[in-house]
């Protein structure tokens, strides 16, 4: 199975966009493996094809502006690199996707730091949910949410997220040419 999950490379930069706020949220991403529709609780991680670490980028800047006009979200969540994920981890590698802890510093202070079973909604219910609105493809990538602590980054920072001592991800953070 191939999957391309980001344009931004697990250790590449974070760009962010000239006159914007940006903050971090680390996520874990589970990547669907094979198609489901409506599918049921007790199936749903059957459908899994891996997982990964995620950092959830916004422009606060933008998102304000979107609001105010009445207008989508999308450019306050959909510039480059808004979106970094770490390399797919097979379901054998993160044998309990609700027992594993999430983390990210910036500039090695610690900002967020949670346990997955802390999480509003299970893996399984969010796959079974979703599968219920939209069928759900090979490669498709839910991102979980994000524990407390999100907060703003800027040039020169650099971001290092982790997924328990499985795997670590580091990001210096530039503004876009």
């Amino acid at each position: 199975m191939l999957v391309v999950l980001s344009s931004t490379a697990e250790d590449g930069e974070i760009e962010v966009p000239p006159n914007s706020e940006v903050h971090e949220e680390v996520e874990l991403g589970v990547v669907i493996g094979s198609r489901c529709k409506k599918v049921s609780e007790d199936s749903a991680l059957q459908y899994v094809g891996g997982y990964c670490l995620a950092l959830d980028l916004t422009d606060v800047v933008q998102i304000k502006l979107s609001r105010a006009a009445g207008l989508p979200w999308t450019w306050g969540k959909g510039f480059d690199t808004a979106c970094p994920v770490s390399r797919l981890l097979f379901p054998e590698e993160l044998k309990d996707p609700q027992d594993v802890q999430l983390w990210c510093r910036v500039n090695g202070d610690l900002r967020q730091d949670c346990n997955t079973a802390d999480m509003v909604f299970p893996v399984s219910v969010l796959i079974s949910f979703i599968s219920h609105h939209m069928t759900l493809e090979p490669g498709d990538l839910i991102l979980t949410g994000s524990p407390a602590g999100v907060g703003p980054i800027a040039p020169g920072d650099t971001v290092q997220a982790g997924l328990g001592n499985i795997l670590t991800m580091t990001f210096p953070v530039k503004i876009t040419d």
